[in-house]
């Protein structure tokens, strides 16, 4: 029986969000784009995420992103994006 290969469509998206995650929010979410600080910058917490993720049954995908960001009020924030491809 040929045994089934997956392929991971998912990772280079992913990838990708950490190079242009402004663009993204950008061009995909304006109303909250506008509402970030980007003189902040933003930090990419996916490592925080596998680790809370690592007992769910999630086999060898990548977790989704998560980034912690700021708001012009200060506020801190987080940005949980779930890319499927």
């Amino acid at each position: 029986m040929a045994r089934r290969v997956l392929s991971d469509y998912d990772s280079p998206w992913k990838e990708a969000l950490d190079v242009y995650f402004e663009s993204f929010m950008q061009l995909c979410f304006p109303h909250i784009h506008k509402d970030i600080d980007w003189h902040r910058g933003y930090e990419s917490l996916d490592t925080n995420l596998r680790e809370i993720t690592r007992d769910a049954e999630i086999g060898n995908k990548v977790a989704d992103k998560l980034v912690k960001v700021w708001l012009h009020s200060g506020e801190e924030v987080f940005v949980l994006i779930h890319v499927e491809i």
